[in-house]
């Protein structure tokens, strides 16, 4: 967050190696994030290397411009990533969530900034301590790989989708590929059987930036999809989708 000219950095939560050994040990996104390549036996190695981190909504904790010393694996909460236009315009690219590792494509600066939706936590790993770590772990270096691959599937998805599809394909495969990724569900509150509940924490504003349509379009076309039984809205921050197929089959431009 800026106040004044001035970046409002968040602070570090700094614990003693025995507590940073048993969060990584109960970390909630270990299991899906490049963390995974890294044995419980060599979990102190991978403690000692990062620092906890928690950011309040709305801060911003990566500037486009700034040197990238170091690298953010988010273990928590949800992060909108985009890049400001000349004209001061900003344009989201990416929503980062828990398992999430950032600044892996960048390479003396960031070419992107990161702000706090809802609170984040994440590790954070100066560049010198990950490269050991790669050093020391090849199947650590393998799992970056893998999510760079990924990132350029999903920076060529998003070409499609903001240059061929309609508002209604935008928004069905926006909430489809939300619907794939399990962090995004509400376990809890999951309801029948076949029925998906998604956190939506971020604003309409924030969706509609992502997709490149105008709020007006986006709610328009979230209530089209209601009518039409494709999705529920029980709140500002979740969405239920009865037949994630009958979705897709919008989202792939079907009827």
């Amino acid at each position: 967050m800026t106040t004044h000219g001035q970046t409002i950095r968040p602070r570090p939560l700094v614990l003693d190696p025995a507590r940073n050994v048993q969060f990584c040990a109960n970390c909630d996104a270990r299991s899906h994030s490049v963390c995974n390549a890294i044995d419980d036996k060599d979990l102190a190695r991978l403690a000692s290397s990062a620092v906890q981190v928690k950011i309040e909504p709305g801060h911003t904790f990566v500037d486009e411009g700034d040197t990238a010393e170091s690298f953010r694996n988010i273990t928590a909460g949800t992060a909108k990533l985009f890049k400001l236009l000349p004209d001061g315009r900003r344009q989201i690219t990416g929503f980062a969530t828990s398992g999430d590792f950032l600044g892996l494509a960048v390479s003396h600066a960031y070419s992107f900034s990161a702000e706090a939706v809802d609170e984040v936590k994440l590790c954070r790993f100066s560049r010198s301590k990950l490269r050991i770590l790669l050093d020391d772990f090849p199947a650590m270096e393998k799992r970056l790989l893998e999510v760079a691959s990924n990132e350029l599937v999903a920076a060529q998805d998003q070409m499609l989708l903001l240059g061929r599809k309609t508002a209604r394909e935008r928004l069905a495969s926006f909430l489809a590929a939300r619907a794939h990724a399990p962090q995004h569900h509400c376990p809890a509150q999951a309801g029948p059987r076949g029925m998906l509940r998604l956190a939506l924490p971020m604003t309409r504003s924030d969706i509609a930036d992502y997709l490149g349509l105008t709020i007006e379009t986006v709610s328009r076309t979230l209530t089209k999809l209601k009518s039409e039984k494709l999705i529920d809205v029980p709140n500002a921050t979740e969405i239920i989708i009865p037949n994630l197929h009958a979705l897709e089959m919008v989202a792939s431009g079907g009827n």
